[in-house]
């Protein structure tokens, strides 16, 4: 057996611990989808962290662009000199990214397999909502109808909206990146069409904690560029200008 399916294993396991303590597979998988924010926070909170500098970066890099607009180089130049005067590194908030996908990866194809690894004949439900987390919205819509998908739908329109609120919560997102993630959230509905609910009800969950997340961490950096700001005011002492007499020499007596 490879690594990869022994860690694989390793998150059925852990999932199928929760399912013997809450009694249901939809809970199982909000739960570990709870410990694994947990676990990368620290990762993630570096990607918070990068995202807020670039937020507060917006300004001077628009006034750069508008500048210096017939000028690419000059542009990259003077972006470039403005990232190393800010100490900041663009791909700093790539790199959290790319440590997590291969958890995210293997949970993904721990619930996709979730049905054969739960056993033939067990009934992968959520709170009886969800009939059937291993099947798909589009599954369920061909052999229930329109009244048995409902609460699939829910899932997949939440996946699609999932997209578009760290855009809402950032407020400074140009319309460009708005017109993107627009286009983004389009393509997770249709993806999500076809994916297994366990797959939807886990992203869910792991957005609005990420989100959760995101608004705590950008609210504690406000706080401290606050206190930095208050801890540097330049208070310049007020000059009193005094005029001094000159001294005028005593008479001596004459002896």
């Amino acid at each position: 057996m490879s690594p990869w399916d022994l860690f694989k294993d390793g998150i059925f396991a852990v999932i199928n611990w929760f399912y013997s303590w809450c009694g249901d597979w939809g809970l199982a998988i909000i739960l570990i989808t709870i410990l694994f924010r947990i676990l990368i926070y620290p990762i993630t909170r570096k990607q918070f962290k990068s995202s807020y500098k670039m937020q507060k970066l917006q300004p001077k890099m628009k006034a750069i662009r508008e500048k210096y607009q017939g000028d690419p180089q000059r542009q990259q130049q003077e972006t470039a000199k403005l990232y190393q005067e800010a100490k900041f590194n663009p791909l700093s908030g790539c790199l959290p990214m790319l440590l997590q996908m291969p958890i995210f990866i293997a949970l993904y194809q721990v619930l996709l397999e979730l049905q054969t690894r739960a056993g033939e004949g067990t009934v992968v439900t959520f709170l009886g909502v969800i009939e059937n987390l291993t099947l798909s919205p589009a599954a369920v819509y061909s052999e229930g109808g329109i009244i048995k998908v409902i609460p699939y739908v829910v899932l997949v329109l939440l996946f699609g909206v999932s997209m578009l609120i760290p855009m809402l919560v950032n407020k400074q997102t140009d319309k460009q990146t708005r017109v993107m993630m627009g286009v983004m959230s389009l393509v997770m509905i249709f993806f999500g069409w076809s994916a297994p609910a366990g797959v939807l009800l886990y992203w869910d969950a792991s957005s609005l904690i990420g989100v959760g997340q995101q608004i705590g961490s950008r609210y504690f950096l406000e706080k401290k560029d606050e206190r930095i700001a208050a801890s540097t005011i330049d208070i310049t002492p007020i000059k009193v200008e005094v005029d001094r007499k000159e001294r005028k020499a005593r008479p001596r007596k004459k002896g």
